[in-house]
């Protein structure tokens, strides 16, 4: 039988990537739902394309557009963030991939989990803000989340067969960045042009963003703390320009494994949505001949601040990485509207993780407080 999936934030980069997964294995997979924030233009074309049994629009002045839209087909239509909740409780879905970006996809993620859908977690922010909330979830539900990343995938990969084997060390590897080799003074006057170009990979603007900053690659290391259950001290980050090895675990006797490929979401993505199975592809293959000079080196912490202060909240645990997410969300949409330079993002966050409240062990409740507490204050030090 197809694997019957249900993509939230089908229009932005991981979403549209998985839907190229689909249409290249028809034979596997149906489109069963399909969510945007606001795009509903490429949201129609999808949904005329693959049919799928409903879509939403989360943005609802955008419902009557889609509805005329899509009046002469067998799409049903939706609107509003609780019917992203909704639509994945239903029992035509088998798989549940989590694209949407920042904080909003915590809730649909969990109402998937609750009924029981296995997830193909691409939204890192989910397992930043409510890591334990989430897989305490899982297995009470016995839910299974499969990451799409290309560096936890890279590390499932490499896990698989390892049963009880202890792992050391997690070598999470990041591409640097398009301002790698820049000085401090050169990164106070970089431009969002300049951050969104990516030496490597395709992405959308906020994990672009991130990608520059290396924050995402703090994500990464609170979500590969709750994904495979290691501490802090067990991550290590390496900088790989090429990002041909994806990243690598270390185990107790010495040995290393990794996990190789071009730089391509979508094999992650089939991996993911085809697991435990490995479906013949066209992709592109590796040649060594053309990648002979594989470098590593260290994260330059001074100038990228970021990662530690990932880490920082990491050790800290409680609603403190919520905090942190939500203080980058605000400092990225600021320096995309040009409101704050590039080096200035680091500076926010630390102030807004330093002025909220610690709560240990936080509800739902607490971090939907959190959340909006240093959204607000973030945006107060911006403009005041």
């Amino acid at each position: 039988m197809k694997k019957r999936i249900a993509i939230l934030g089908s229009t932005g980069s991981i979403g549209s990537q998985t839907l190229e997964v689909v249409r290249e294995h028809a034979d596997r997979f149906d489109v069963e739902v399909l969510t945007a924030n606001t795009n509903f233009e490429l949201l129609i074309r999808q949904a005329k394309e693959f049919l799928p049994n409903a879509v939403v629009i989360r943005e609802e002045t955008h419902y009557q557009q889609l509805t005329e839209a899509l009046s002469h087909l067998p799409v049903k239509v939706f609107a509003g963030s609780e019917s992203l909740c909704q639509v994945v409780e239903m029992d035509s879905v088998d798989i549940v991939v989590t694209a949407m970006v920042g904080y909003s996809g915590l809730k649909p993620t969990i109402a998937a989990i609750k009924a029981h859908k296995d997830i193909a977690l691409a939204n890192k922010e989910t397992l930043v803000v409510a890591g334990k909330i989430i897989i305490d979830l899982a297995r009470k539900h016995q839910v299974g989340i499969l990451p799409v990343d290309s560096e936890h995938s890279a590390i499932y990969q490499c896990l698989a067969g390892e049963g009880f084997n202890k792992i050391e060390k997690v070598l999470l590897t990041a591409s640097g960045g398009p301002f790698r080799k820049f000085s401090r003074k050169e990164l106070k006057s970089v431009s969002p042009e300049q951050a969104l170009n990516h030496p490597n990979w395709e992405m959308g603007p906020k994990i672009t963003i991130d990608s520059a900053s290396l924050m995402n690659k703090g994500f990464e290391a609170i979500e590969a703390k709750w994904l495979f259950h290691i501490e802090p001290e067990q991550i290590e980050v390496l900088i790989h320009p090429q990002s041909i090895i994806h990243s690598m675990v270390q185990f107790e006797d010495g040995s290393i494994k990794a996990q190789l490929g071009l730089p391509d979401m979508k094999l992650p993505i089939l991996y993911a949505l085809s697991f435990p199975e490995r479906p013949k592809t066209r992709f592109p293959r590796l040649d060594f001949s053309n990648h002979s000079n594989l470098s590593f080196e260290a994260a330059d912490r001074k100038n990228f601040p970021n990662l530690d202060l990932a880490f920082n909240a990491m050790k800290q645990g409680g609603n403190i990485p919520c905090a942190l997410n939500a203080a980058n969300e605000i400092a990225v949409e600021a320096f995309l509207k040009r409101k704050i330079g590039f080096t200035k993002m680091p500076e926010l966050i630390e102030k807004g993780m330093s002025h909220i409240a610690f709560v240990s062990e936080p509800t739902i409740e607490d971090l939907e407080n959190t959340d909006k507490e240093i959204r607000q204050m973030v945006w107060s030090f911006i403009n005041g």
